[in-house]
C-alpha cells in the first residue's frame, strides 16, 4: 500500500491533466508569457548589466536631422521672443513687485567692464597700443574669471555666433595701419598661394610636393599613402588668410576622400596627432563645421591602441589597419620619446571637451601623472622612457630634438585650461628652473643658447628646433607675474636673438639645422649634416610671439629679412624647397615642399605682419604644428558639450 501523500499527489496530478483542451492552452499561454517577461527583463532591457544602448541611441539622435527633433517654440512680436516666455516674465515681475515693493536693484552692466579688462591682457592689444605695451613687457596680467553660459543654451549659441562674427571681422579687417607692413603681409599671402597652387597641380591628395620634380613626395614621414597631409596642414592657414575658394576645395577633399583604413605601414603617433588631429580641431574651432570634429575623433580613435602599454605611455608607431604598435628600435632600448608622447595633451584634452567622451583626456592625464611621479635627475626630463617598465632610458636631455614640444605643452595646457591645470604650470616652472641652471649658457660673445646635456656633459650645440623656446619663455613671462617673470623674459630675448644671429651669419640668411658654440665659433654649424634648412618655422614662431608681447620693431624687420631669403633661395617656379647648405651662395635644393611650411612657417610670418586682433594670444594657443586651439572659458569658439559618454 502506497503512502497517503503519494496517493494524494497522484490524484491531484490526474485532476490537472484531466482538464479540457482550452484550459490546457490557457495555462500554457500564461507560462510562456511569464517566461518571455523574465527573459526580456534580464536580457533585453538596456539598463541591465551596464549596457550603454540608451546612451548610444541618445548620442545618435542628438546629431540627427531636425525631422527627429521637436519643433522650436512659436515666436511672436517685434523682439522675436516666445510669447509664453514674455507672459511668464511679466507675471513674475508683478509677483515680485507685490511682495517686495518697487525698490529692486537692476542687474549691473558687466559685459563692457569685462571687455575693458580683457583688452589689457597680453596679446589682446592693437598695434596702436604697442608703445604703451612695450613698457609692460614681462609684467603679465591675469584675467578675471568669466561667467560662461551653459553649453547648448540659447546664451551659449548666441555667444558662439558673436564670436564667429568677430573672427570673420578679424580675418578681413586685420591689416596693420602701416602701409609697408600691409605690403609685407600681402607678400606672405602670395607665397602661400604659390605653394598651394603648385601642390594642387602636381600632388593633389598626396602628402607633399616635390617642386623641382613636379611630382608627389613619397618619401615623407607618411610615405606614399594618400593622406593629404599638405591639405590638412594648410587648411586653417587658408582660412585665416581669407582664401575661401581654396579652403572650400580642401574641405571637400577632407569630407569625401580622407581615410586611414587602408594605411598599413607604421605611422608616427606624434606626427599624426599634431598635423591631423590638431589640424581638424583647429578647423572645427574656427568654422564650427561638424565634419572636422568627426574627422578629428576618427583619427584620434585610430591612435588609441598605441596607449595599450603597462604604463599607459604610448608607443611611437602604429598600424592603422591592425592597431599594432611599437617603438623605434634606435630609441634607447626601444623607449618612447619625451617630445612625442608628451605632445598629445592639447589635442586630446580639447577633443574630450567637444565630444563629451572622457577617454582622450584620461589617456593624456595618465601620461601627466606618470611623469609627475617619476624622479627627475637634477630636475630634468631625459628624452627616453620605457613604456613597459616606466623607467628612464639614456640620460640625454634636450630642449631641441626629442624633448622640445613636451615643455611647450606643459605651459600651453595650463593656458588652454584657462589656468586651471595648475600641475601643468608647476611642472613647467620646475623644468625651466632646472634647464636654466644646467643647460642654458652664454657664449664668449654674449649669445644666450640652450645646449643638449648628455650624461652630465654639455654639448654646446643648439638645434634649430629649440628656437621656438624664445617665444615659449616670453609667453611664460607674460602670463604669470611672479619672481620668475623677469628672468624668463631675459632668456626669451636672448634665445630669439641667438637664433636670429644663426640666420644672418650664413650666406643665405637662413638658419642651419643646428649650430655650435666653441672657442672660435659661435652660432655656426660645423658638420655637413647640420648645415641644411628644410623650411623650418621655429625662429619665425619666436619672432611672432615676441612681437606680440613687446611690439619691438626689430622682430618684424628680422621676419622680413627671412621672407626675402626664402624668396631668393627656396622659391622655384613650382613651389618652395629646402636647401642643403645655408652657407653657400648657390645652394643645392632638396626638392621637398614640407607640409609644415604651409601650416607653420607662412602662418607665423603672416601673423607677424598682421594686427594683434587676429588670433590674439589671450584667446588662442597654437599647437606645435601652429594649429590654433581656443582657450577654455575665454574664447567662445571653444564649443564644449555638456553630455558625456562612458570611456572605452
Amino acid at each position: 500500500m502506497l503512502p497517503t501523500y503519494n496517493r494524494m499527489n497522484t490524484i491531484n496530478s490526474r485532476k490537472i491533466w484531466s482538464c479540457r483542451n482550452p484550459e490546457k492552452l490557457l495555462i500554457l499561454l500564461v507560462v510562456v508569457s511569464f517566461c518571455f517577461v523574465c527573459f526580456g527583463a534580464f536580457f533585453l532591457l538596456p539598463d541591465n548589466f551596464g549596457s550603454d544602448k540608451v546612451t548610444r541611441i541618445y548620442k545618435h539622435l542628438k546629431d540627427a536631422p531636425e525631422i527627429f527633433l521637436p519643433a522650436p517654440p512659436i515666436k511672436h512680436g517685434d523682439n522675436d521672443e516666445d510669447i509664453h516666455m514674455i507672459n511668464d516674465r511679466e507675471k513674475l515681475r508683478e509677483k515680485i513687485s507685490n511682495e517686495m515693493g518697487s525698490d529692486i536693484l537692476e542687474k549691473p552692466e558687466t559685459a563692457k567692464n569685462e571687455r575693458d579688462v580683457n583688452e589689457n591682457v597680453v596679446g589682446g592689444a592693437s598695434s596702436d597700443e604697442g608703445a604703451n605695451n612695450n613698457n609692460n613687457a614681462g609684467d603679465g596680467q591675469i584675467k578675471p574669471p568669466m561667467q560662461q553660459p551653459e553649453p547648448g543654451s540659447l546664451a551659449a549659441i548666441n555667444a558662439v555666433k558673436d564670436a564667429t562674427s568677430a573672427l570673420d571681422h578679424q580675418i578681413h579687417h586685420s591689416e596693420d595701419k602701416d602701409p609697408v607692413t600691409r605690403e609685407r603681409r600681402n607678400k606672405v599671402k602670395e607665397m602661400l598661394m604659390h605653394a598651394w597652387n603648385n601642390y594642387k597641380t602636381y600632388a593633389w591628395g598626396k602628402n607633399e610636393l616635390r617642386p623641382l620634380s613636379k611630382r608627389p613626395h613619397t618619401g615623407s614621414i607618411f610615405g606614399a599613402y594618400d593622406m593629404g597631409a599638405t591639405i590638412v596642414d594648410a587648411l586653417d592657414t587658408l582660412f585665416i588668410m581669407g582664401m575661401k575658394d581654396d579652403f572650400d576645395e580642401g574641405r571637400e577633399w577632407v569630407a569625401q576622400r580622407f581615410n586611414l583604413d587602408n594605411v598599413t605601414g607604421d605611422i608616427s603617433v606624434f606626427e599624426t596627432n599634431i598635423r591631423f588631429v590638431g589640424g581638424f580641431l583647429a578647423l572645427y574651432a574656427l568654422t564650427g563645421d561638424p565634419i572636422f570634429k568627426e574627422k578629428a575623433q576618427y583619427t584620434a580613435d585610430k591612435l588609441l591602441p598605441a596607449f595599450q602599454t603597462p604604463t599607459g605611455i604610448p608607443y611611437a608607431l602604429i598600424n592603422f589597419r591592425t592597431g599594432s604598435s611599437k617603438n623605434y628600435a634606435w630609441a634607447s632600448g626601444a623607449s618612447s620619446i619625451l617630445s612625442e608622447f608628451g605632445t598629445l595633451h592639447l589635442e586630446f584634452a580639447y577633443l574630450s571637451d567637444i565630444t563629451g567622451n572622457p577617454i582622450y583626456k584620461e589617456r593624456v592625464n595618465n601620461i601627466r601623472q606618470v611623469l609627475k611621479e617619476l624622479e627627475k635627475p637634477k630636475g630634468l626630463y631625459p628624452n627616453y622612457l620605457n613604456p613597459k617598465t616606466g623607467k628612464w632610458g639614456q640620460q640625454h636631455m634636450s630642449l631641441g630634438a626629442l624633448g622640445d614640444s613636451y615643455y611647450e605643452y606643459l605651459l600651453k595646457a595650463w593656458l588652454q585650461s584657462d589656468r586651471d591645470d595648475e600641475d601643468g604650470r608647476q611642472m613647467f616652472d620646475d623644468a625651466m628652473a632646472a634647464i636654466m641652471e644646467h643647460m642654458i649658457r652664454k657664449s664668449q660673445g654674449g649669445l644666450t643658447y640652450v645646449s643638449d646635456l648628455k650624461f652630465d656633459r654639455l654639448e654646446h650645440k643648439m638645434d634649430h628646433l629649440a628656437c621656438f623656446a624664445g617665444g615659449l619663455f616670453g609667453l611664460a613671462a607674460n602670463t604669470l607675474d611672479n619672481e620668475l617673470s623677469p628672468k624668463y623674459m631675459e632668456v626669451a630675448r636672448g634665445l630669439t636673438n641667438t637664433c636670429h644671429e644663426s640666420y644672418i651669419r650664413t650666406a643665405t640668411h637662413l638658419g642651419p639645422e643646428s649650430f655650435r658654440f666653441t672657442e672660435g665659433v659661435e652660432a655656426k654649424a660645423l658638420k655637413s649634416q647640420e648645415k641644411y634648412y628644410i623650411l623650418r618655422p621655429e625662429t619665425f614662431e619666436s619672432y611672432f610671439i615676441m612681437w606680440r608681447l613687446t611690439h619691438d620693431q626689430k622682430y618684424r624687420d628680422w621676419g622680413w629679412d627671412a621672407v626675402q631669403a626664402l624668396e631668393n633661395y627656396c622659391r622655384t617656379p613650382n613651389g618652395y624647397t629646402g636647401i642643403k647648405n645655408v652657407y653657400q651662395e648657390d645652394p643645392v635644393k632638396d626638392d621637398v615642399q614640407q607640409s609644415f611650411f604651409l601650416a607653420e612657417t607662412l602662418k607665423y610670418l603672416y601673423l607677424l605682419f598682421s594686427d594683434d586682433s587676429l588670433l590674439p594670444l589671450d584667446e588662442w594657443v597654437f599647437n606645435t604644428e601652429a594649429h590654433p586651439l581656443p582657450i577654455k572659458n575665454v574664447n567662445n569658439l571653444y564649443r564644449p558639450v555638456s553630455a558625456t559618454v562612458p570611456s572605452q
